[in-house]
């Protein structure tokens, strides 16, 4: 491994370990709050510490991790109102991003934002209705409807530095119980709205739908809060 690493370009190698960390963190496999360290990294990805040190420096630029006064650097962790309001700004955003989509995505891009639904439909988590969870950019039915705005301002603010923020989050919630389907469902009309050229519904739809994630989001963190209280934790 370390012969493979001597051989490749710094920018090849911090590429690797970017891409790597930027998955587990997303996927709640380095949970939120976790301390980096670069020695543990440096084993466990095989990389050395020149490249870790550069994709560190770039999940930052991300937002996924933080650097902490005097406990170097962590994962990042929103608190409950944090995570409401990251859900709020969503809501406003991306429901415009929908009513724009409507005005300016081609009956081609229409068709392949109905092909992605399809895609979804045959995940076997969603089948059997326990989890929903959306790979990144063009397999992202936001992603691919907030590009279709055709608005450079909300991309650049949807799909830039919040983006894998809010993945991260949505990871961690797609398998509430009975909520996979649901959100199919919300798509399903969402995408039907567009294609109907209905900025009005499409903007509704997709206010509704993040608001209900939100909803959802807001029940569970609280439900964690009172079962950490109860059970004599501490919430911090």
């Amino acid at each position: 491994m370390a012969e493979t690493d001597h051989a490749l370009p710094a920018a090849t190698l911090s590429d690797g370990a970017f891409q790597r960390l930027q998955t587990a963190i997303v996927k709640g496999e380095i949970p939120p709050g976790t301390r980096i360290s670069e020695q543990f990294l440096s084993t466990t990805f095989g990389i050395s510490r020149g490249p870790l040190r550069e994709a560190i420096r770039r999940l930052e630029g991300r937002r996924l991790v933080v650097r902490v006064p005097h406990a170097g650097v962590r994962v990042v962790s929103l608190s409950y109102e944090e995570l409401i309001e990251l859900y709020h700004v969503r809501e406003a955003l991306e429901g415009m991003a929908c009513r724009l989509a409507a005005q300016n995505m081609t009956a081609e891009e229409i068709a392949n934002l109905r092909d992605v639904l399809a895609t979804h439909e045959r995940h076997s988590g969603l089948k059997a209705n326990e989890s929903y969870y959306q790979q990144e950019g063009d397999l992202d039915i936001h992603f691919v409807i907030i590009q279709g705005s055709k608005n450079r301002t909300l991309s650049d603010m949807l799909c830039g530095d919040l983006y894998h923020l809010v993945r991260m989050y949505r990871y961690k919630f797609s398998s509430t119980p009975k909520r996979p389907q649901q959100a199919f469902a919300e798509h399903h009309r969402i995408i039907e709205a567009i294609a109907d050229r209905d900025g009005e519904l499409a903007e509704m739809l997709m206010r509704r739908h993040i608001s209900a994630s939100r909803r959802n989001i807001e029940r569970r963190m609280l439900e964690q809060r009172d079962l950490t209280t109860s059970s004599g934790g501490s919430t911090q």
